[in-house]
């Protein structure tokens, strides 16, 4: 089900019916929904279904043919021009110059907001401490993806847009990345933020928006939308192979659907509390030993298959 209804009285940003056409091609078509202030809000797609456009139109950088937008009180698209100083933007790749120093990037950067970060902080923060004397050109790709970041967060912004943003990061470096974004969520920055890596929604997101052709399918928290998805919880085990003959009074006490199939068990169930219950209440009863065992619920990247198919790593635009 998708929710459009803001709960706050002041919504972040607010977006009601909007739409935009390239030609005959319907981008944005028709396009409900909110953010709260202090919240990560994910914004999903595959290729072409309108992320970037939707983007670019909150950023103030793109028209729209149809539709009310309001972000941090202000129509983006007439906004004042101290609009853009509570913004800040993270692009998938922003480009700096190469003979600059980090620090002197920042610097330069910053100079164009009224309230700065201290850079030392900014350093910080993307964990780039202490690379603030190196020239960019000397930097690893996963560094320059942090002067991005550092970019983006120079100018201390109420609302925060990430596009991708650890892409090229190793797994030590995306954690430090989500915790960035998590010590900003508790300074009170609103953050919108796109992504192929759907356990970094799951990780971050306070609310997630899934849209496909222009339009919004689904909307929630992720625990939401994974509740909402008709697919069984999975719960598998391996046992020794000559305990098989005493399973079938197992199975015939079992809420979901099970296999047995050489000391693999496979149970598919919408009741997994109790027929985790009942599994392991019959091994300790027989002394068996399950090995392996796990409950396999339906992930945030299950849920967007199901919704618009593809890859969640297909492209990024649109």
């Amino acid at each position: 089900v998708v929710s459009l209804a803001a709960v706050s009285a002041s919504p972040a940003l607010t977006v009601s019916g909007l739409g935009k056409s390239y030609g005959d091609v319907r981008a944005v078509d028709d396009l409900s929904f909110y953010v709260e202030p202090g919240e990560v809000f994910a914004l999903l797609g595959p290729n072409g279904a309108g992320k970037s456009t939707t983007v670019e139109i909150l950023e103030g950088h793109r028209s729209r043919d149809a539709g009310t937008v309001e972000v941090l009180g202000h129509d983006p698209g007439t906004a004042p021009s101290g609009f853009r100083d509570r913004i800040g933007i993270v692009l998938q790749e922003v480009g700096v110059e190469r003979e600059l120093t980090v620090r002197e990037a920042l610097v330069h950067y910053g100079a164009c907001y009224s309230r700065r970060r201290p850079v030392d902080e900014v350093l910080e923060l993307v964990g780039l401490d202490g690379l603030g004397d190196r020239r960019t050109h000397r930097l690893s790709g996963g560094q320059k993806r942090r002067i991005d970041l550092a970019l983006g967060i120079i100018g201390d912004p109420d609302l925060l847009f990430l596009d991708e943003p650890t892409t090229g990061f190793d797994p030590s470096a995306r954690r430090q990345a989500w915790e960035m974004v998590d010590g900003l969520r508790s300074l009170g920055t609103t953050i919108v933020l796109t992504s192929h890596y759907m356990d970094e929604v799951q990780a971050l997101a306070d609310r997630v928006l899934v849209i496909a052709n222009g339009r919004a399918v689904a909307a929630g928290t992720p625990d939401e939308l994974r509740d909402s998805m008709d697919r069984e919880t999975a719960i598998r085990a391996r046992f020794p192979i000559d305990s098989e003959g005493t399973v079938a009074g197992l199975l015939e006490g079992l809420a979901g659907s099970a296999t047995v199939r050489d000391g693999r068990l496979d149970v598919r169930t919408e009741d997994p509390t109790a027929d985790l219950h009942r599994l392991t209440e019959w091994a300790l009863e027989r002394g068996v030993a399950l090995d392996d065992l796990e409950v396999v619920r339906p992930t945030l990247e299950d849920v967007y298959l199901d919704l618009v198919g593809g890859d969640p790593g297909e492209g990024t635009d649109g």
